[in-house]
């Protein structure tokens, strides 16, 4: 019985990692500053093809919405280059001050981000 666990155990080591990296953390949504700020794990790692230590490395925590406990977490900040605003400024991606509604659900044409320059 203790080789049968153990093999079990064995084979949910390496399978997990490989679940939790085909997932790549799912969907995400803000409720702070503001509400119904999406972000897409699927958008940014999946399609654009972008790492997780890009972001989780320096800019955000991996515990999902640890961010915006910070009191700093603001559209300022985002447009001063911190956190979103690190790769949303314009050159790398859309500025963070642009296209509200790529990122803010509910907002006049709006929805969930897709395709563009993002």
């Amino acid at each position: 019985m203790n080789k049968h666990c153990a093999t079990i155990a064995i084979c949910l080591a390496i399978a997990m990692p490989a679940v939790a990296a085909e997932n790549h953390g799912g969907d995400v949504v803000y409720t702070k500053p503001v509400k119904s700020v999406l972000f897409s794990h699927k958008l940014h790692v999946e399609e654009k093809g972008l790492s997780c230590d890009m972001c989780h490395a320096r800019t955000f925590d991996m515990q999902a919405l640890k961010a915006q406990e910070n009191a700093d977490f603001t559209m300022k900040s985002l447009v001063e280059g911190k956190y979103c605003g690190a790769c949303h400024n314009g050159t790398m991606a859309f500025a963070s001050n642009t296209r509200c509604a790529a990122c803010h659900t509910g907002v006049k044409g709006g929805g969930p981000p897709r395709g563009g320059k993002h």
